[in-house]
């Protein structure tokens, strides 16, 4: 999961270039390929799973590509997950929206995570020249919000059909008398 990674770099910041780049390699080719599974999943709304096929494919991708090249500065490589976490952020802000129209209640909490993943990306993006170790502890730090932000949304967006019923059935039927 990115929070594990997340967690790992921010214990370890000051760890090779190369070692980080293997690491986020392995990982997004591993967060593609459950994004995939959650997009080909029975989930009930499809609120958490929409934009998963497209993401999933594209972090599988650039999974690839950072493993063939694992000594790239990590300017790029914050750069490159900055623009993936901004654009996770904002296909969450929607997911928010449409919780919201579900009538999750806790559709707020997906929003605070969704945002603080925004900020961190844009950071990411904007601050690629900054130190190796503080850069280093900023991608551990919103790998690990957005491993936090997705199991939110999972938690609290995905209904299964085989286990659950939607919270309200709506029907156009009515009695007449």
């Amino acid at each position: 999961n990115c929070a594990v990674l997340g967690v790992a770099l921010l214990i370890r910041p000051d760890a090779s270039v190369l070692l980080i780049g293997r690491l986020l390699g392995i990982g997004m080719i591993l967060f593609g390929a459950i994004k995939l599974a959650g997009y080909l999943s029975r989930d009930l709304f499809r609120l958490a799973f929409q934009y998963d096929l497209a993401f999933g494919i594209l972090l599988m991708a650039l999974g690839v590509i950072t493993l063939v090249n694992p000594d790239e500065t990590i300017g790029f490589l914050c750069v490159m997950y900055g623009i993936l976490m901004l654009a996770d952020g904002l296909f969450k802000v929607q997911i928010t929206l449409d919780a919201k129209s579900f009538g999750i209640s806790r559709w707020w909490a997906i929003l605070l995570a969704a945002a603080a993943t925004v900020v961190l990306g844009v950071l990411l993006v904007l601050r690629p020249g900054e130190g190796a170790q503080a850069l280093t502890m900023l991608l551990g730090a919103s790998l690990f919000l957005d491993g936090v932000m997705n199991l939110l949304v999972a938690l609290l967006t995905v209904k299964i059909i085989r286990h659950q019923q939607p919270d309200v059935i709506e029907t156009d039927e009515f009695e007449i008398k």
